[in-house]
């Protein structure tokens, strides 16, 4: 009794949706892909681009997507908010290492610039749907 009014054990049996992702598997999967991008910003970049605004997005990307890889686990079991996070790394960090790679005038580029701000906008929604998630918890 003691252990479960600390949360120390859970008194409520849940079963695995066969089909919800592994989220510990896909949070690893995003930060090893981020730190490799990271490094690739910090390295192998440079080589491709000198502009200063450029590498700076490409900093913030890498960033965005190493917090959220790590949100990706720990938002686990907690309703949507694994799921927004690793899409909120697709779109907001994917569209800027994309936008980052592309030439100055590719087609893609009209394509990936509005897609940043909806994996930002996906970003919010999964902070959002932890602080729902913990305040019906607790209901």
């Amino acid at each position: 009794k003691l252990f479960r009014e600390l949360n120390l054990v859970s008194h409520k049996r849940t079963i695995c949706d066969p089909m919800e992702p592994d989220w510990t598997a896909v949070s690893g999967i995003l930060g090893a892909i981020g730190v490799a991008c990271g490094a690739f910003g910090a390295h192998g970049l440079k080589n491709y681009t000198s502009d200063p605004s450029l590498l700076e997005s490409w900093k913030t990307a890498a960033s965005y997507q190493m917090l959220h890889a790590v949100m990706v686990a720990v938002s686990s079991g907690k309703g949507r908010a694994p799921k927004l996070f690793s899409l909120g790394c697709l779109c907001f960090s994917g569209s800027i290492y994309g936008l980052v790679l592309l030439p100055k005038g590719h087609s893609l580029r009209k394509l990936l610039g509005p897609v940043t701000p909806l994996g930002g906008l996906l970003f919010i929604a999964g902070w959002l749907s932890m602080a729902w998630n913990a305040k019906s918890s607790r209901r």
